[in-house]
This record gives C-alpha cells, sequence and structure tokens, in this order.
C-alpha cells in the first residue's frame, strides 16, 4: 500500500488561523480560503510521516494521534483498498477527513471530481460530505514521507469530497467511510473512543496556553507558488 505518481489522488472544516486574527495569505497578498487552508493542512499532516507510521497506511490505528493539531483531529483513508482501525480522541476535538481527495493540476482535479463519490456514517447515522472542486494549496512535506517522498514545499490544486464531524460525545463511536473516483475504491472502519481530558490537580487552575499549538512542520501560507502543470500529480487514496 504505496503512493505512487499518477492521475489521481486521496476528502470540511472552517479553520481558523492559527493566529486568529483574520484569513491567511498567499505571498500575492489575497486571502485564503477556509477549505484550501484545511486541505493543505491536512496534506502536510499526512506528509509528516515515512511509510511505517503514516496515518494512511496505518494498519490498525495505532499510530492516528500522530502529529494532530490541537484545534482539530484529523483521519485517514488508505493507500487503496480497505483498512479497519482503533483510534482515541481528545473530547472536544472537531473530526476531518477526505472520503476521496487528490492534488495535482486543475486538469487533474476536473477529472477526478467529474467521477468523484463517496459515503461516511457516524452511529449508522449518514453525514454529507462537502465538495471541494480544486483550490490552490500549499503542502510540504518531510525528508522519506509516504505521500510526497521528499522534503519540499509546494503550491499546487487540491480537490476532494471531505467531511467535518463535530466534536463527538464521550465514549464509543464507530465510523464508517468510503471513497471512489477513476478506478481508485477505498474505504475505512475506525472504532472511535472519545476520552476526557485531563483536569487540573484539585485547587489548581488550569494553565492557560501560552499561544497556539503548531503541529504541522511549518505554516501553510507564504510559500513560493509553484507551478501546478510542472508537478506529477499525487495519487492519494483516502476513505
Amino acid at each position: 500500500m504505496r503512493f505512487t505518481w499518477g492521475m489521481v489522488g486521496l476528502a470540511t472544516l472552517a479553520v481558523v488561523s492559527a493566529a486568529g486574527c483574520g484569513p491567511a495569505m498567499t505571498t500575492a497578498g489575497e486571502p485564503v480560503s477556509a477549505s484550501a487552508e484545511l486541505q493543505g493542512k491536512w496534506w502536510t499532516w499526512a506528509a509528516s510521516e515515512p511509510e511505517e507510521t503514516n496515518p494512511v497506511a496505518d494498519e490498525d490505528g495505532s499510530v492516528c494521534d500522530r502529529n494532530q493539531p490541537e484545534d482539530v483531529w484529523f483521519l485517514a483513508g488508505t493507500f487503496g483498498g480497505e483498512a479497519e482501525r482503533a483510534c482515541t480522541v481528545p473530547e472536544g476535538r472537531p473530526i476531518v477527513f477526505p472520503l476521496v481527495n487528490l492534488f495535482g493540476s486543475g486538469q487533474d482535479c476536473l477529472a477526478f471530481m467529474r467521477d468523484a463519490e463517496g459515503t461516511a456514517l457516524l452511529d449508522g447515522m449518514p453525514v454529507e460530505p462537502e465538495v471541494y472542486a480544486g483550490e490552490s494549496i500549499t503542502v510540504q512535506g518531510l525528508e522519506g514521507n509516504a505521500v510526497t517522498g521528499v522534503a519540499e514545499r509546494f503550491t499546487t490544486t487540491g480537490c476532494g469530497l471531505w467531511v467535518h464531524l463535530p466534536a463527538p460525545g464521550l465514549g464509543q463511536h464507530i465510523l464508517k467511510f468510503s471513497g471512489r473516483s477513476a478506478g481508485l475504491s477505498v474505504g475505512a472502519e475506525y472504532r472511535l473512543t472519545i476520552e476526557e481530558s485531563p483536569e487540573a490537580p484539585a485547587g489548581q487552575p488550569s494553565e492557560e496556553p501560552s499561544g497556539p499549538a503548531q503541529a504541522m512542520p511549518g505554516p501553510i501560507t507564504g510559500a513560493a507558488p509553484v507551478a501546478d502543470e510542472a508537478r506529477p500529480s499525487r495519487l492519494s487514496r483516502l476513505s
């Protein structure tokens, strides 16, 4: 189960910029949409680990907590086929994942989204995905990662079907999702345990964070644009 260069790839949440001072900006001074920022943040998360600890290659959920940001909890599908995973999530975290998604050129996204479809069920109840037809995103990979393979920061076009779940209640939940497009079919079942956050000792106030946490390898804005057509598309499978 390994990413290969190809024509298609891997699927929403309005993420406030880390500084809380309004939308992120591109190098040209144009605001970055919340959905574009989310896609870039997710791809950067997915490109932060080698295959043996990569959340997309995870066989049982044992690495689902690696590199998670503090404002949301990302889940992944697979590089193809299906997976069953168990994952413990802190309470209060919205859960975000793609059903199927891609980064590549604008034309790649047009073709990919033409056939994209998918479903998600939380405790047996259907969840409607959101459609992102194609937006400029910035991705940062680490050397040897299982998604881009190299330590490189680039701008490309991201698209897909995405799901944003409000923070589930404490206890056990079953999440099932699947996606398909252009011959790619993936799926995953997560046995989620939403765990109560630890409380401060009696008589000791909880410490306020000194600033926003940054779990990604770097900010997802401010990168020098790279022409989409200059990069091959990346097949990324996620359900």
